[in-house]
């Protein structure tokens, strides 16, 4: 019975330590994707802003322009 006893805890504490190691494994999986995340929404948000100054280029208005050369 107590060789029993023994090999459960053994078994246990392997488990235990495998799941610890899975545990931070999937931590760091989480704070890499997170900082991928963040990066990610920089360069949309950049793009959005960039697509602003161009879009508002395209339809500028014409009062804003100055008169043709032949005026």
């Amino acid at each position: 019975m107590d060789e029993t006893l023994e090999q459960r805890i053994v078994e246990l504490e392997t488990r235990l330590a495998f799941q610890e190691q899975a545990l931070a494994e999937l931590g760091d999986a989480l704070a890499a994707l997170r900082m991928e995340t963040a990066r990610d929404t920089e360069v949309v948000r950049r793009g959005l802003e960039e697509l602003k100054q161009a879009r508002g280029t395209f339809y500028a208005d014409p009062a804003d322009e100055p008169p043709p050369p032949h005026y």
